[in-house]
């Protein structure tokens, strides 16, 4: 897959897990403005179960993640990769019309100027390089850019809000 813009070229190679991101901010940051993004795994969904495979060179960074019950993954929603969904920077939240007109960044919405994804997942074990998780709300053979620990003190602030529409009462969801 190639997607190419005036400030932006993506290329994905499935085979070599390959992906290169050329971002251009402008002249302020033209010589800082250059960086790759290399995937660390891939999400495998089978029938029964969610893991996340990790590449051989990057196995050993999984090295202490046994000890947490969750891990946050960023990941890049490589299907969703076109020049018009990532020009899309307003949508109703979680695509329900009665959601007021948001910004994406005021949204977990797939579409957006740049497609990086994010799942809290619970980890059920980590053997020989894969980490076997609850679920994640990715696609199989989605691409891992990164893991962190859930660090509950540090992730879930003790004060936090949100929009009316974000607590789900409106759809019986919570």
């Amino acid at each position: 897959m190639t997607c190419n813009s005036e400030s932006t070229i993506m290329r994905w190679t499935m085979s070599g897990l390959c992906v290169l991101l050329v971002m251009s901010m402008g002249t302020a940051l033209a010589a800082e403005g250059t960086f790759a993004v290399h995937p660390v795994g891939t999400v495998v969904k089978t029938d029964d179960k969610t893991v996340l495979e990790i590449l051989p060179k990057y196995r050993d960074a999984l090295k202490g993640l046994d000890g947490f019950s969750h891990a946050i993954v960023l990941y890049w929603f490589d299907r969703n990769d076109t020049p018009e969904k990532r020009s899309i920077l307003m949508v109703h939240p979680r695509g329900d019309q009665r959601n007021p007109l948001s910004g994406v960044f005021a949204t977990r919405s797939p579409v957006r100027p740049n497609l990086i994804g994010m799942s809290v997942c619970k980890i059920r074990s980590i053997q020989d390089g894969r980490v076997f998780v609850e679920s994640i709300d990715a696609f199989d053979q989605t691409p891992i850019i990164d893991l962190k620990p859930y660090i509950s003190h540090i992730d879930c602030p003790a004060v936090a809000t949100v929009p009316e529409w974000a607590t789900g009462s409106h759809d019986g969801r919570r």
